[in-house]
């Protein structure tokens, strides 16, 4: 049993504690700051590196197994367990790299990448799932700055990677393989479960509206560091300085509960009371009418698991002490195995494959697509793709929760429109027109941070929070997929191809890409057909969440 902190403090002391986890949990997103030095230094082609940005993006979707333990577990054990694996499989990277280990194989140095983005998985698994279940009511808005952070956290790595590390890979793999568990152990103390805040409270939105706020300015502030840094050559105490300032504007969302220590609110502890109040009424209301029989007794605390036999249940329904439990409706909590039966669910699943597998398509081979283009410091390129993609992310979730209370419009509506947007920005990749790769790029960004935000709220307002972890998670899965059937099978065979016709192991022009771009714009075009027919099928589900401008958490759901 996870002992649920009370107050209404700690949940924006985790909120705070999450976003150093997200910045830490986007360590996958620095495959293309050190994917140069694995080709040049270790010797791989082109394939071998794309089978490895697979191996990157596997690791990171992988979510499965830490979905199932953060239902099980309190959420230092599985920030435990993401840290171990980031050390281990980070640590064996740089032994590679470095030469302090000479001559290991291919094959381990794959699987080393993919514990490694694992850890990624094991974060933000946690802070998500705590995090929503700390703020049921506004779940659009909280996975938009969480998501949003973890979108920017290719550009804070950037910033680090140039100002600390001084463009250094091996010293990067070494950071992350000490740096990012450090900083997990540090913060696993403040992540935990605390009461949900169930009423309107009109400071909870001014709270949230400042964390988006700062997370703005630190975007802007790190693309501009970013941009800085490329254009002159600054000394080491003004990198240091710029870096020092970043690391303030981190801290920012600890502002909140620092500011209810010091003015706190009567209204919020009148709140959390009529919490109280409340769940007290709704354990007394739940009495059992009849004397638990023998078998009864043995289905101990069936309102709070699932760990029943089935033979206990169906005697107990025999014998009259618990109701036949019907099958969860649309907007309840589901079990994953009951989720999966569901259309929705595998259409949710195929939209938001078709989006991120064509997306991160081009993130793992964004070094690769501005050095055919003529473009060989990618690092404003990847700072340009983070930091909208961050915009993505947190605009999404800011809109669509909008939307979704003005006029409980589904959030599925901004997957469908953003994919057509990445229709176009395909076919502008596949032009090659001098001055659309920065304009390109800056879309595809901003169109593929909307699929993550809009997708997990989506999940969780179809299928529950109870079991969202693992239900979030298989979701993922649409990543690490995309990029073997797009990027490794694909994207990564026609470079080739292309470049053996140039007699040369790197490819230069537009059509290194061309094809891959024009078939990455008909796979959005078939997300954007099968995003209609889900919006059209979930309106209804909608409409009753949030009838009346509000959600309304289902009388069937428990979390």
């Amino acid at each position: 049993m996870v002992n649920v902190k009370g107050g209404t403090r700690p949940p924006w002391v985790g909120l705070g504690a999450a976003v150093w986890l997200q910045i830490a949990s986007g360590n996958a997103y620095n495959f293309p700051l050190y994917s140069h030095s694995l080709k040049s230094i270790l010797g791989f082609n082109q394939q071998q590196l794309t089978m490895l940005g697979v191996a990157n993006d596997i690791g990171e979707n992988v979510g499965l197994i830490p979905g199932l333990v953060c239902n099980k577990f309190p959420p230092w054990v599985v920030l435990l367990i993401g840290s171990f694996s980031c050390f281990f499989g980070y640590g064996v990277l740089w032994l590679s790299l470095s030469q302090t280990v000479q001559n290991l194989p291919y094959w381990m140095l794959w699987i080393a990448l993919c514990v490694a983005t694992n850890s990624s998985a094991w974060f933000s698994t946690t802070v998500l799932v705590t995090n929503m279940r700390n703020f049921p009511l506004s779940r659009g808005t909280v996975a938009g700055i969480l998501k949003g952070y973890g979108g920017l956290s290719a550009a804070v790595y950037t910033e680090v990677y140039s100002a600390l590390l001084r463009n250094s890979s091996s010293k990067l793999l070494l950071f992350l393989a000490l740096g990012v568990p450090a900083l997990s152990l540090l913060m696993m103390y403040f992540i935990r479960p605390c009461t949900p805040s169930l009423g309107e409270d009109s400071s909870e939105s001014y709270h949230f509206l400042f964390v988006q706020v700062a997370s703005i300015v630190l975007g802007v502030y790190v693309l501009t560091t970013t941009i800085l840094e490329d254009v002159f050559s600054l000394n080491v105490l003004v990198s240091y300085t710029l870096l020092i300032i970043m690391v303030v504007l981190l801290m920012a969302p600890l502002a909140i509960p620092v500011k209810m220590t010091f003015y706190p609110s009567n209204r919020g502890k009148l709140g959390v009371s009529n919490v109280s109040v409340q769940d007290d009424s709704r354990a007394e209301n739940s009495e059992p009418l009849l004397t638990p029989l023998s078998s009864s007794a043995n289905l101990g605390s069936f309102q709070e698991g699932d760990e029943i036999s089935e033979v206990d249940m169906l005697l107990a329904e025999g014998e009259g002490a618990v109701k036949k439990k019907r099958r969860p409706r649309r907007g309840e909590d589901f079990k994953f195995t009951e989720a999966m039966v569901k259309a929705d669910f595998w259409l949710l699943f195929l939209v938001y494959f078709f989006g991120v597998g064509s997306g991160v398509t081009v993130l793992n081979n964004l070094a690769q697509i501005g050095i055919a283009q003529g473009i060989h410091d990618t690092k404003i390129l990847l700072s340009l793709f983070s930091f909208c993609n961050f915009v993505g992310r947190l605009g999404g979730g800011v809109i669509s929760e909008y939307f979704v209370r003005l006029k409980a419009v589904p959030r599925t509506v901004w997957m469908t429109c953003t994919q057509v947007v990445m229709i176009i920005t395909y076919l502008l990749f596949a032009s090659a027109l001098n001055g659309t790769l920065y304009a390109a790029t800056a879309l595809l960004g901003v169109c593929y941070g909307v699929q993550f935000t809009t997708m997990v709220p989506t999940a969780s307002e179809l299928f529950g929070l109870k079991h969202f972890g693992i239900i979030f998670n298989f979701m993922s899965l649409g990543n690490p997929l995309g990029a073997y059937l797009f990027s490794g099978l694909l994207a990564g065979y026609l470079y080739d191809n292309e470049a053996a016709k140039q007699h040369s192991a790197t490819c230069l022009g537009p059509d290194c890409f061309r094809v891959t771009f024009l078939i990455l714009a008909g796979v959005c075009g078939l997300g954007t057909v099968l995003s209609i027919v889900l919006t059209m099928r979930i309106r209804p589900v909608y409409q009753m969440l949030y009838a009346g401008g509000s959600f309304r958490l289902p009388q069937s759901s428990s979390h």
